[in-house]
C-alpha cells in the first residue's frame, strides 16, 4: 500500500513574542506530541535577543549591550533575532515523509534553504549557499557574500524537530556587529531593505511559510538519504 502523504503543517501566527517563552513552548509541544499530531510552523517576530547554539563559544558575543543572551539546544553558534526579521519555527515529524518513511536532517536543511532562496528570487534578490558557511548569502553585486538568512535546528531521536529559520527583512542591523555572527568574525549581514526591497514583514512571512510548505511536501531524493543522523543539533 503506498505511503500516505503527510498533511500540510498547521501555520500559527504568534505575532511579536519574547524568545524564552517561545523556546519553552516549542520544547513543551515536542515533549507532548503524539505520532498522529499535525506538524506546525510557528511564525513569530522577536524583540532583540541573542541566542547560542549548543556548540557556541561565548567569546563570539563581543559586546551584547543590553540585549539578553539565551542558551538554546539548537545547532550552530550565536545569532541575533529582532524586530523586522521573519522567524519561522518548524515543528515537524521527519519520519512521516515519504517514500522512505524518513526525511533525513540534511535534506530537511536543504529544503529550508531552498525555500529562502525562492522567496528572495520572488523579490528579485539572488541568494545562494556557501560551502562550509551554512545559511543563505547574497550571490551577486556589491554585497555578494553578505548573510541574509540563518537557520538552526534540533532533531530529536524520535525524528521530531524544532527551532527553525530567520530571514532579515527590514531590521536595525547594528546588533549583528556586536557579535561574530554564526561564529564568523567580520561576517557582513544584510536585510532585504538594505538590498533595495521594500516589503511588509507580513508579506514576507506569508511567502516564506508558503515556500516551506511547498518544499517540505516534495518527495525526498534517494541520493540525499545518507547524511545527518537523527537526534542531533543541526548547525546552519
Amino acid at each position: 500500500m503506498p505511503a500516505t502523504r503527510p498533511a500540510s503543517p498547521v501555520i500559527r501566527e504568534l505575532g511579536r513574542a519574547d524568545y524564552e517563552p517561545t523556546f519553552a513552548a516549542m520544547r513543551a509541544f515536542t515533549d507532548a506530541r503524539q505520532p498522529g499530531d499535525a506538524d506546525e510552523l510557528w511564525i513569530v517576530e522577536h524583540p532583540p535577543v541573542y541566542t547560542l547554539g549548543l556548540g557556541a563559544d561565548r567569546a563570539h558575543v563581543l559586546s551584547p549591550h543590553d540585549i539578553p543572551v539565551v542558551q538554546t539546544d539548537r545547532g550552530g553558534e550565536v545569532t541575533y533575532h529582532g524586530p523586522g526579521q521573519v522567524v519561522i519555527y518548524l515543528l515537524m515529524d521527519l519520519r512521516r515523509q515519504k517514500p522512505a518513511g524518513k526525511l533525513y536532517a540534511r535534506q530537511f536543511v536543504q529544503r529550508i534553504e531552498q525555500a529562502v532562496i525562492d522567496v528572495l528570487a520572488a523579490y528579485n534578490l539572488d541568494g545562494e549557499r556557501i560551502a562550509g558557511a551554512p545559511g543563505i548569502y547574497i550571490a551577486s553585486g556589491a554585497r555578494k557574500g553578505a548573510k541574509i538568512a540563518a537557520l538552526g535546528l534540533k532533531v530529536r531521536g524520535n525524528g521530531c524537530t524544532y527551532h527553525g529559520v530567520s530571514l532579515n527583512v527590514a531590521m536595525d542591523l547594528s546588533p549583528f556587529s556586536w557579535i561574530n555572527p554564526c561564529g564568523y568574525s567580520g561576517l557582513a549581514t544584510v536585510d532585504m531593505h538594505t538590498m533595495g526591497v521594500e516589503a511588509p514583514l507580513a508579506d514576507v512571512q506569508k511567502a516564506l511559510a508558503q515556500a516551506l510548505v511547498r518544499h517540505l511536501a516534495a518527495d525526498p531524493r534517494p541520493e540525499q538519504q545518507s547524511e545527518q543522523p537523527i537526534d542531533s543539533p543541526v548547525r546552519a
